[in-house]
């Protein structure tokens, strides 16, 4: 899919990957870009500088994700592509609150399923559409010394699969984007963590992968391309691919936290 002409929401954009997303997508001269998140000015500061919308939207709460939709729907135009990049991390093992997994668990996972649940009947009736998810390389490998995070990440994933095989015949095309360490305000002062044992990237790279990714309407997008490596290692010995993890495990995790 081209993004020329269309209409494109972004959540999570005021800063880092989102915002890369909306200036990258400006590029391509779409109809409209919304720019979401839950820092309003910071919204609407990225929308301005694509000539876009800017919305304060929390996408932890179904009932805010269901009326930006609505909203976009009826006073911009029918969404072609919806970018569901909204993200956190929590770290530490299975002794985090339930609280917090919980908190994690409705904007890296329920956010995405809300956003194709009032998104997809619109697609479908109209005979297609694009979702882009963002997810993690964590939610192919895993994350050391962040179990929310990594469970999380993979349900992430799971669900880009489900909808693409779902709703593939209906013309509806899924993306997942996979990244390592990309250098946002979650990775701020974290250049030794394991994730960017690999490099850290930059943003806009991030957003120029996701753009090919959709021209080429590809499923996985691996902005570090040695993730793949790692899958299919993971994929070939399971047990050697746990031991790897184990040794990172000493280097960089927490495995006596309780």
């Amino acid at each position: 899919m081209e993004l020329h002409g269309r209409v494109i929401v972004i959540t999570g954009a005021a800063s880092g990957i989102g915002r890369a997303m909306a200036l990258r997508f400006a590029e391509e001269s779409p109809a409209h870009l919304v720019c979401v998140d839950i820092d309003g000015p910071g919204a609407e500061a990225t929308a301005a500088e694509v000539g876009g919308t800017g919305f304060r939207v929390d996408v932890a709460h179904e009932v805010e994700i269901a009326q930006l939709i609505e909203t976009v729907e009826r006073d911009i135009g029918p969404i072609d592509l919806f970018c569901s990049n909204a993200g956190i991390s929590v770290e530490g093992g299975v002794e985090v609150p339930d609280a917090d997994w919980q908190r994690i668990w409705e904007i890296n996972v329920m956010s995405h399923v809300r956003a194709a649940r009032h998104l997809v009947p619109l697609m479908r009736a109209r005979g297609g559409g694009y979702l882009l998810n963002t997810a993690s390389a964590a939610g192919l490998l895993n994350q050391v010394g962040a179990a929310p995070y990594g469970v999380t990440k993979h349900a992430a994933v799971g669900l880009a699969e489900w909808l693409a095989m779902t709703y593939g015949d209906d013309g509806i095309k899924v993306s997942v984007l996979c990244p390592q360490a990309v250098r946002t305000e979650m990775m701020r002062g974290l250049e030794d963590h394991v994730a960017a044992i690999d490099g850290m990237l930059e943003p806009e790279p991030v957003a120029d992968a996701c753009v090919q990714a959709i021209r080429n309407e590809v499923f996985l997008v691996l902005p570090h391309p040695q993730v793949r490596d790692y899958i299919q290692g993971k994929a070939q010995d399971y047990d050697r691919w746990i031991g790897g993890m184990r040794k990172l495990n000493r280097r960089f995790g927490t495995p006596d936290a309780t």
